[in-house]
């Protein structure tokens, strides 16, 4: 995407952080992100947390919420369905409000999915009754303080899930 509004900025999505109080970003390294990556590590108030199974980032989160941080996730749509029991057991059954930031690998905007990881996303959320937010550009951008808000309210955990595929996080 050629057109910087067109996409969701790295910057945008740290401000959004900033703004809802983030203190930890619990995330499986990836190649997409790298633009975020760099945000993210320069801020000396935000701690990264990488692990191997996006998995381990739903107990990892509980335990940074029962310390009292305010934890937020960053993984791709495919662990996320990977994930599906930790999500249940460690998130929605110890009741942790937390924004998990979700990569739509796959998502096409026209209905026409080339990727079954995009197929089946929105279904899983569904299933699972996980509120979700749609994000795909620097205009959508305040969905992501609606999910805190939802998640601090319900007290469980709710999806944004990236349309764009952090294009604007590559540059």
């Amino acid at each position: 995407m050629a057109d910087g509004a067109a996409a969701l900025s790295p910057e945008t999505v740290m401000r959004q952080m900033k703004q809802n109080g983030v203190t930890d970003i619990v995330w499986l390294p990836d190649s997409e992100t790298n633009w975020l990556y760099l945000l993210m590590q320069a801020d000396p108030d935000l701690r990264l947390i990488g692990v191997t199974r996006e998995g381990h980032a739903c107990s990892i989160a509980a335990g940074l919420f029962a310390g009292g941080r305010r934890p937020m996730l960053l993984i791709q749509n495919t662990g996320m369905l990977e994930s599906g029991d930790s999500i249940r057991g460690w998130l929605m059954g110890l009741n942790v409000p937390v924004v998990l930031m979700v990569g739509y690998r796959g998502y096409t905007r026209h209905g026409v999915n080339t990727d079954t990881a995009a197929t089946y996303t929105e279904r899983f959320l569904m299933a699972f009754n996980i509120p979700f937010f749609l994000v795909e550009n620097d205009s959508d951008s305040e969905r992501i303080s609606q999910a805190f808000a939802l998640a601090d309210r319900t007290r469980q955990p709710v999806v944004v899930l990236v349309g764009d595929e952090y294009h604007g996080f590559n540059r």
